[in-house]
């Protein structure tokens, strides 16, 4: 199963979900990357999720994309679109399903939810 970082905005749910689908899922809040209490900025969430080799799971596509495109050397970044009112175990299987289909390494993918 996937080794992942879920930023700061990305549903608590969902998470838990994937947590029960058998995949390690740290939360940005959970590791306090940026040890200051405040919003971490997405390149601190890059590099930490890059050294614990762990697949960044966000909504915010525009600044993980420029993060992508400025350094490739990470372990994957998985972009959703806002899944909205869908059930949280429905979003859950979407994602897994894409990352046993998927090799992450250094790529940068967005998934419609």
């Amino acid at each position: 199963m996937a080794r992942l970082l879920a930023d700061e905005h990305f549903p608590v749910g969902v998470v838990n979900a994937l947590r029960r689908l058998g995949h390690d899922v740290l939360t940005v809040r959970q590791v306090n990357v940026s040890k200051s209490g405040d919003a971490t900025p997405d390149d601190l969430v890059l590099e930490w999720a890059a050294r614990q080799l762990r697949i960044v799971l966000t909504m915010n596509r525009k600044d993980y994309r420029r993060l992508h495109q400025e350094n490739a050397r990470h372990a994957g970044v998985l972009c959703c679109n806002d899944p909205g009112a869908q059930p949280d175990k429905k979003v859950a299987r979407k994602i897994d399903a894409f990352l046993k289909e998927n090799d992450m390494n250094s790529r940068f993918e967005r998934l419609s939810l």
